[in-house]
């Protein structure tokens, strides 16, 4: 193809250089992407011609300028492979991994560049003209070649490429086998009568997901990333939780086409190898090695810590279930995980009196994103959003925002896919579109994916409490990628490490429930009553109700990722069920009645994701967010002055600054657990 005839050869005309998704088809990203492979190539093989000795300038620079049209054409392209795989898509996705992780160890496996970047990092002392960003560039290359292995002998580094090109097959693998059995085992309903409970909205939500598959007349309740569903605190029929939670635990681990057993055992497998080569003991000691965490050591011992009185706590909270069974139902039965949700809101309720499905009609979608999503940014940052229906978007239900500062300046482009699909892989997640560098000239293009049932036509979107939670926690993300301003790339938006990237998010949270915006956003769709103050002071009075089992199915999920990854090269497992089994023992989170958020074979984050090893993240950074929140409470609140010494001290620099210096920075000191202890009810 020709630059006449593929558009993503040549950059888009749209406004912030947003892809022309209205003219690229699936036949344009494999030739874009092989022209870009051999672009970038091409531009590091000049560079590592050049006869004088190296500098910032035609070695880290150099390196920063090039791949800029395979940026672009893979940003395109995995905005549309996670968010609207089509057949033809992932077709594309499987027989791109393994040229996508060759090109990439042929860039940092490249044993001349890898002389010339050492020879700038280890002169780096006699350039005193270079910027902190460029020094800590400089340092960043050197660190991350190294890491992936560019000191090891050729014969190592041909080993280490094969199993790279292997391992980005098996996670694409996965990932497909996951989205298929996903959509296999939603769960087919013939009466409402089943679904008794549900409010009209999600009824008819569950009717529309069923008239799309060709099943007229019937309700189809599809199942999201985590173990269970949201439907299950509603839900008043018993066997229809446990159809649904059964269904939910049971994916791809059924032994059919779709079973991810073998294909986990052999990342796991692999990454351990992988990690032997590169000189550690394990899959988790090497990812941690460059994380704030440090170690696979310090992360376990957190994790044990937090282990023992979130135990504690569920299973206070399973004795509070049990009595309200006893006592309420004709014929009492052991509480199961899938009463877990049914009957927590009852003791809520009880306790409290709330109820969270009677709040859903405060919590229209439109409302919630542009009087309480947007209207915190604005009053903390000053920005403002204007929606472009002319400008197009990749899928029909993505809607474009443009956002510019108070000052009229542009900040960037905002997409929001809201609703789930068949397409659409599972969970909640920010990508960027366009990454923000000076050194490009370009600004950011962020995108943010929920998995929201649609309902029926006619029908207003009602959120749950969690979706308003998901939704502010994205939009967090995408105010990190919208507002970094870095000169390089390489740092912009969230491109920190796994375990700091979640802390902004988990503070964009923390504005939902803040006086001034809930009033703004959580009123009746159909009266515009505002949600009673009466309700929202019991709401806030719950900030610890359920935290036990809330906490401890994280942890279950992050001490699982752990043990997979401190596997070492040799150990082998036969039976993933007894493995997951004898891991959660071992840190005293065995408990059925509260399983994993994630059992292993539909752990996306970790075996398709970018969180291997890495799961602990958002406990790790929630230590950061719950001790900013108490900052932002002692400093006024939702305030200009707060928002833009936030802005500017920690979103604002992207990953161009060490994470935990820029918090320093921020806050004065470093960060101290004693507000996320207090918040998760473990500090008793």
């Amino acid at each position: 193809m020709t630059e006449a005839t593929n558009p993503l050869l040549v950059p888009s005309a749209l406004p912030y250089g947003l892809p022309d998704y209205a003219t690229i088809r699936p036949e344009h990203y494999l030739p874009a992407f092989r022209e870009g492979f051999a672009e970038q190539l091409a531009e590091v093989r000049a560079m590592t011609m050049v006869r004088s000795m190296p500098t910032f300038e035609n070695t880290i620079e150099a390196l920063e300028r090039s791949g800029e049209l395979l940026d672009r054409v893979a940003h395109a392209f995995y905005t549309v492979s996670s968010a609207d795989a089509t057949p033809d898509i992932q077709a594309i996705d499987e027989e791109l991994a393994p040229l996508m992780a060759a090109h990439q160890d042929a860039i940092l496996l490249d044993g001349q560049l890898y002389w010339r970047v050492s020879q700038v990092h280890d002169r780096l002392d006699e350039r005193s003209d270079l910027t902190d960003e460029q020094r800590y560039l400089v340092q960043r290359h050197f660190r991350e070649m190294t890491h992936a292995g560019a000191a090891l002998d050729d014969e190592a580094k041909a080993r280490l490429t094969e199993l790279n090109q292997r391992l980005s097959t098996l996670s694409t693998t996965f990932e497909k086998n996951l989205l298929g059995d996903t959509n296999e085992l939603a769960v087919v309903f013939d009466d409402a009568a089943e679904l008794d409970g549900l409010s009209e909205g999600e009824l008819s939500a569950t009717a529309r997901a069923a008239a799309d598959r060709g099943l007229g007349g019937k309700f189809l309740v599809s199942l999201p990333l985590f173990s269970g569903h949201p439907y299950l605190a509603s839900l008043t029929v018993r066997e229809s939780r446990r159809r649904i939670m059964a269904a939910s635990l049971s994916r791809a681990s059924r032994g059919d086409e779709h079973d991810n057993r073998a294909a986990l055992t052999e990342i796991v497998t692999l990454r351990a190898e992988r990690a032997a080569l590169l000189g550690y003991d394990s899959h988790a000691a090497y990812v941690t090695a460059d994380e704030t965490a440090g170690s696979p050591e310090v992360v376990e011992r957190m994790l044990r810590e937090l282990a023992v009185p979130a135990a504690r706590n569920a299973e206070r909270e399973r004795e509070a279930l049990q009595q309200i069974i006893d006592t309420t139902e004709a014929e009492p039965f052991p509480v199961e995980a899938h009463d877990w949700a049914f009957y927590t809101e009852k003791v809520r309720q009880a306790r409290y009196d709330i109820d969270t499905a009677a709040m859903r009609p405060y919590f229209e979608a439109e409302r919630v994103l542009q009087d309480g999503v947007f209207f915190a940014a604005t009053q903390l940052y000053g920005i403002r959003f204007a929606e472009r229906t002319d400008l197009p978007t990749y899928h029909p239900g993505a809607r474009v925002f443009e956002i510019h500062d108070e000052d009229g300046s542009a900040v960037g482009l905002y997409v929001l896919d809201l609703y789930t699909r068949d397409s659409k892989r599972g969970g909640a997640w920010m990508n960027p579109i366009v990454s923000e560098s000076a050194l490009r000239g370009t600004l950011p293009v962020v995108a943010n994916n929920l998995n929201v049932s649609q309902p029926g036509d006619g029908q207003p979107t009602l959120l749950t409490l969690d979706e308003v939670t998901t939704l502010f926690h994205e939009f967090g993300h995408a105010l990190h990628g919208l507002f970094a301003r870095v000169a390089y790339p390489h740092f912009s938006g969230t491109n920190v490490f796994r375990d700091f990237v979640e802390f902004p998010s988990q503070v964009n949270e923390m504005w939902i429930l803040w006086d001034d915006v809930l009033s703004n956003y959580a009123r009746h769709h159909e009266t515009g009553e505002p949600l009673d103050p009466a309700i929202v002071k019991r709401l806030r009075a719950t900030g610890t109700f359920d935290q036990g089992h809330a906490t401890s199915e994280y942890l279950a999920a992050a001490w699982l990722d752990q043990a997979w990854h401190r596997l070492r090269e040799g150990d082998e497992v036969d039976d993933v069920a007894a493995f997951e089994q004898a891991a959660l023992a071992d840190v005293g989170l065995l408990n059925p009645v509260v399983p994993t958020r994630y059992s292993s074979t539909y752990f996306a984050h970790v075996f398709s994701g970018g969180y291997s090893a890495g799961y602990y993240s958002y406990i790790w950074s929630e230590v950061l967010d719950a001790d900013t929140v108490e900052w932002f409470r002692s400093n006024g609140g939702l305030t200009r002055k707060n928002g833009d010494r936030f802005r500017q001290r920690l979103l604002g620099v992207g990953g161009s600054k060490d994470p935990l210096e820029a918090y320093r920075d921020f806050r004065g000191r470093d960060a101290e657990i004693a507000p996320l202890l207090k918040r998760r009810g473990l500090d008793a």
